[in-house]
């Protein structure tokens, strides 16, 4: 059976008199791809926000691999294995690719503070697997070569390619990414889709996505969840979610919504 290793429990999330989460209940099993969906103002980045520390539930419970994470920062959630990009892309654009990657990957660079400053043996070791491992992250995802380029200098889609990998440099278990075709041709889409398949097979990831773009929500996810208003409206197989009477209101009105579809 599949391990459940990202949980929602009855998650709501106030700001002033607006719910943004109203009771949510979400899982996340491992080796999925899973995607959350919704009108704009749906709660889809509040909830990727509690999931990583940076807002806290004014109730309910969020689990990683069985453990609440509730009241943790984001570099202990980060620690835990659950790491994130984000829908403006947040790049450190006057430093190198290969130094917005070992940014990253700090969390798991075991040295004390004396290590670096003298440079000991164990700095060495430290600094050369790091740098083994990021130079396979970038062949993974194909920035090889482009190791000393500035980030502002990428093309946009190198630059989405730049954040998962920094991201992927916390060696997570769980990937968070919020928008990841946003301004991508559908060309340029359904290559990170395929891409993001092979992090699922070649690294064991587990992935979820807030994307507006429904062909690609349609084809890659093994799991839909959809928002509206705050609510956890429907949730199931992406074919499921597509013919749902309240998912079609939610993005076409009660007025467009007799007989209609979800448009890939």
């Amino acid at each position: 059976m599949s391990e459940i290793l990202l949980e929602a429990r009855g998650v709501t999330k106030r700001f002033g008199g607006l719910v943004a989460l109203n009771d949510v209940n979400f899982t996340l099993e491992s080796g999925s791809i899973a995607s959350i969906i919704g009108p704009n103002g749906a709660g889809k980045t509040t909830l990727f926000n509690v999931f990583t520390g940076f807002y806290a539930p004014e109730s309910g419970e969020v689990l990683v691999g069985g453990r609440s994470i509730v009241g943790l920062t984001p570099d202990r959630i980060t620690a835990l294995g659950v790491c994130r990009t984000f829908q403006n892309i947040r790049l450190f654009k006057n430093m190198t690719v290969l130094e917005n990657v070992l940014v990253g990957a700090h969390t798991r660079v075991a040295l004390r503070f004396w290590d670096v400053v003298a440079r000991t043996p164990a700095f060495a070791r430290e600094e050369g697997a790091a740098l083994d491992r990021i130079g396979r992250l970038l062949d993974l995802v194909g920035l090889r070569g482009k190791e000393n380029d500035l980030a502002r200098n990428l093309p946009y889609g190198d630059q989405r390619r730049l954040e998962i990998a920094r991201a992927l440099g916390s060696d997570p278990r769980v990937l968070l990414l919020d928008e990841p075709t946003a301004g991508m041709t559908q060309g340029e889409s359904r290559a990170l889709m395929d891409f993001l398949r092979r992090l699922i097979r070649d690294l064991g990831l587990t992935i979820l996505l807030i994307e507006h773009n429904m062909r690609v929500v349609m084809e890659v996810s093994d799991r839909v969840t959809v928002l509206d208003y705050g609510e956890k409206i429907a949730e199931g197989r992406a074919a499921e979610v597509q013919r749902n009477a309240r998912v079609i209101e939610a993005y076409l009105g009660r007025g467009r919504a007799a007989g209609g579809a979800v448009t890939p």
